[in-house]
């Protein structure tokens, strides 16, 4: 009896011992913690034995959560302001939209028009040069009311990725990403923002003039009866099926979107796919809802794509558009380019379109992984994809 005795209390000092050892060895790695993260609000051995609030937990280095300024904006601010300006300047920041354009030199006619249509409509512009070239631009009287970003040689994806963050852009109604080469003649912001508004688009573009415009889908066409489409007419062979590029899609020369929906397509733009090609066939799933509602085509307010190649080439238009020199201009073109292929075996607009397809099997093949791996993730549109495969079955 004696001798269990003194096992037991043999055992119970073993375990005082090490119950001992453990709390001074955690007491010292929590003061070393302490020193090597002096600014830290919280740390692991805190939530161990502290209840904190989530809003602690979440709480920006050591800052009081009332000086935290989450969103940003494009608006520029002067120097001074009076109080009357400040609160004229305030009251025009209601409702407010934002055009971004990817622009060069060789396109400053098309994006003068542009900038004079849009700014009188409580518009902010920012202009990508991807040529370099700002000061060429200063001769507009609108030029130093919009802000200027260079970077040459990059596509409006790339400058759209790095400068329009949600955060940044979150003031703005609506955010439209243009190319430069659009003809804006028969088109109104403001009414086409009105239709956008009362049709509840989340993800459009304005229709495109048939005859003047390079058309790459027929979705894109502009109808001449009706305010809006969403679809293409069924007797379209092509499109016999629901689903993009025959309905609920937009191209992306001239999309608009809502700023619910620019949220999501920012995080779907891919930072080193530059071109972007492929992701206009995702934007239904940044449309907020059913794609086929919530993504349209506005016919009333169109425009003329010229089709307009400056990336690695000339600055060449379609056929048939308001150029009077295109002709003579296409042949020096050719043969400049007949010239860079003997002497480098490639010209360089055909090795943009190479990697540009190469980035779209790139991107699908991303988009393939993420879908099988996130095994939380469930297709919206599989569903109808699966109803039109019983249908052409039976």
């Amino acid at each position: 009896m004696m001798k269990l005795r003194l096992h037991l209390l043999v055992l119970c000092l073993i375990i005082v011992f090490l119950v001992y050892n453990m709390a001074n060895y955690q007491h010292r790695q929590t003061t070393l913690e302490a020193k090597s993260r002096p600014f830290d609000t919280l740390t692991v051995s805190d939530t161990a034995t502290v209840r904190v609030s989530k809003r602690a937990v979440d709480r920006i280095g050591n800052l009081p959560h009332g000086i935290v300024e989450q969103y940003s904006d494009m608006e520029l601010k002067p120097l001074w302001l009076t109080r009357s300006a400040q609160s004229q300047q305030e009251s025009k920041q209601k409702g407010r939209c934002l055009i971004a354009i990817a622009a060069g030199i060789n396109q400053k006619k098309s994006v003068d028009a542009i900038m004079k249509k849009f700014l009188p409509e409580n518009f902010t512009a920012i202009l990508f040069h991807y040529d370099g070239n700002v000061n060429g631009w200063n001769d507009l009287p609108w030029s130093r009311s919009v802000i200027h970003i260079a970077a040459s040689n990059q596509t409006k994806w790339w400058f759209a990725k790095r400068f329009l963050h949600p955060a940044v852009v979150s003031m703005y109604q609506y955010i439209f990403l243009w190319d430069e080469d659009l003809e804006v003649d028969n088109f109104n912001p403001r009414r086409y923002l009105n239709i956008v508004k009362s049709e509840g688009l989340e993800i459009s573009q304005p229709g495109l003039d048939s005859k003047l415009s390079e058309i790459h889908h027929r979705i894109t066409v502009r109808r001449k009866t009706g305010t809006f489409h969403r679809r293409v007419i069924r007797a379209n062979k092509e499109c016999s099926r629901e689903g993009p590029p025959c309905s609920g899609w937009v191209e992306g020369m001239a999309p608009v979107f809502s700023k619910s929906a620019w949220q999501c397509v920012w995080h779907l733009i891919q930072n080193d796919l530059i071109h972007g090609w492929g992701i206009d066939y995702k934007f239904g799933y940044c449309a907020q809802g059913d794609r086929t509602k919530n993504i349209g085509v506005v016919d009333s307010e169109f425009i003329v794509h010229r089709g307009v190649q400056t990336l690695g080439g000339s600055a060449l238009t379609k056929d048939g558009a308001h150029s009077k020199n295109s002709h003579s201009l296409r042949q020096k073109t050719a043969q400049v380019q007949k010239t860079r292929v003997r002497a480098a075996g490639l010209d360089m607009r055909t090795k943009i379109r190479r990697k540009s397809r190469l980035e779209l099997g790139d991107f699908q093949k991303r988009w393939d992984r993420a879908a099988r791996e996130d095994r939380t993730w469930v297709d919206p549109f599989a569903r109808s994809r699966r109803r039109r495969k019983n249908r052409i079955q039976q």
